[in-house]
């Protein structure tokens, strides 16, 4: 989704900074091909004004205290807010503990900077929501345009062959907010829409497995050991430990909730496809959010079999080459985390 002219793609991340949030941005920033326009923060994994904290400590933590980062709404359109400090830690960055933030949020409101952005680069910005989409919902009711002002929109959200992480049958991001989920489907899976949005949702995110091995190959790309500390005696690599410190709590989680000492790291695979839709194999299907169910809300309806008989309003991803992203991902990050080894922590 590069854009011609500059060989870059122009993104706008959409975050609820917990742990995988965080190693999305780190990938964005390791990534060449990516211009970050700006990053909006959201209530989900943590509320928003922790997000926001998180949010700048993670972009200064890579050397990008140029990107802009606004807040956003802080509570869902119509529902309780409800937070996983069980699975990303009361602060949202597991056991990691990075150095208060040296710069102040954006004056502009998240809707604001989305809107304001993607009207000055009229089709060419690409959207990636990685927590619940309550931002991009009030951006929409602000600029009902929003959907024809974007390259396109991708949202790690949903579970549309699989099992939920929330309920049985719900993934979080939508779960939290299920009528922000309804209004953009309907707004950005419209038939004038030049592009459907890209969801990837539990069904493929959930290959994304990152284990100790992987950070352990990582850290050698960064030229130290996996909990951060010098080969040589020297000062610790920020970046990876880092790293070390927050996936160690979210291994401990998956340990607990799902058997097996690693972590699905959702919102980097998001990021990647984004950057590299061919990462992904997709099928368009018409898919509706259950607002009303008694054990169903959240849960994203998918035609598979085109009952409905309607058009597709969302391209579903249903496999992912996860074995080149988790590549990428090792080598652009570990990259970024050697050229930071001087950095204090």
């Amino acid at each position: 989704m590069a854009d011609p002219a500059s060989g870059r793609t122009p993104l706008l991340i959409d975050v609820d900074t917990g742990i995988d949030d965080s190693l999305a941005l780190l990938y964005a920033c390791a990534s060449p091909e990516a211009e970050i326009v700006g990053v909006t923060c959201v209530s989900g994994n943590v509320e928003a004004s922790q997000v926001a904290l998180n949010t700048l400590a993670v972009l200064e933590l890579a050397g990008r205290s140029d990107v802009e980062v606004a807040i956003g709404r802080r509570v869902p359109l119509v529902r309780e807010l409800r937070t996983a400090p069980d699975t990303h830690g009361p602060r949202g960055l597991g056991y990691a503990e990075l150095p208060d933030p040296q710069r102040p949020l954006a004056t502009r409101h998240a809707a604001d900077l989305i809107i304001e952005e993607a009207r000055s680069r009229p089709g060419k910005v690409t959207l990636v929501t990685l927590g619940p989409l309550t931002n991009l919902a009030v951006a929409l009711l602000l600029e009902p345009q929003l959907p024809r002002l974007v390259r396109r929109l991708v949202l790690m959200g949903g579970s549309y062959r699989s099992a939920g992480n929330t309920a049985p049958t719900s993934e979080w991001n939508v779960a939290v907010d299920p009528e922000a989920m309804q209004l953009v489907l309907r707004a950005f899976g419209a038939p004038d829409v030049p592009q459907r949005p890209l969801a990837l949702g539990l069904d493929v995110t959930e290959h994304a497995k990152l284990t100790p091995d992987h950070l352990e190959h990582l850290a050698r790309r960064a030229g130290c050991r996996s909990d951060g500390s010098s080969l040589s005696g020297g000062r610790p690599n920020a970046v990876v430990r880092f790293l070390g410190d927050a996936l160690r709590f979210y291994m401990e989680f998956h340990s607990r909730s799902d058997g097996f000492y690693g972590a699905f790291i959702h919102d980097p695979l998001a990021l990647a496809a984004a950057l590299d839709p061919s990462l992904v194999r997709t099928v368009p299907v018409t898919v509706e959010v259950e607002v009303g169910g008694i054990l169903t809300t959240g849960e994203t309806v998918t035609d598979w079999r085109r009952t409905w008989g309607r058009p597709p309003n969302l391209d579903v991803a249903v496999s992912a080459d996860v074995e080149t992203f988790f590549t990428r991902f090792q080598d652009r990050v570990g990259r970024l985390a050697a050229g930071r080894a001087g950095v204090a922590s």
